[in-house]
């Protein structure tokens, strides 16, 4: 699996595609954004962010649905923003989200054969 992190708007779907090819599921396409599972036919999943703010809404850990899969992600590519700099979310429901995203990632990093960040289209191998 390989994981690709960086801010928003900052070129992760374009570079996945022109690395990795494939299919991509968007979990931020309004069809999506509701689904508490991910399609695992595609290749590539983007927009991982959304999943996690569902789940926090939920008051279910991203993390234990992605472990239940694990199997089935070691050929994928995972685009999530990271939404964890700046000011920390007065909102409970928002700094939720901000921590389980955080937890997330961790999971998948370790997990990861690789995981990349992007700034400014650049990617930057961290693992």
């Amino acid at each position: 699996m390989h994981l690709i992190i960086g801010g928003a708007f900052q070129g992760k779907g374009d570079y996945a595609k022109e690395t990795y090819g494939g299919t991509v599921y968007d979990c931020r396409l309004p069809e999506n954004k509701d689904k508490l599972a991910l399609d695992l036919s595609c290749n590539i999943i983007d927009g991982l962010e959304a999943f996690t703010r569902l789940c926090a809404e939920e008051s279910l850990e991203a993390a234990d649905w992605l472990r239940a899969h694990e199997a089935e992600l070691a050929d994928k590519v995972i685009l999530c923003d990271d939404i964890s700099q700046g000011l920390v979310p007065m909102d409970p429901l928002d700094r939720a989200w901000r921590e389980m995203n955080g937890r997330t990632l961790l999971y998948l990093a370790g997990i990861a054969e690789s995981v990349e960040r992007l700034f400014l289209g650049i990617p930057q191998k961290i693992k």
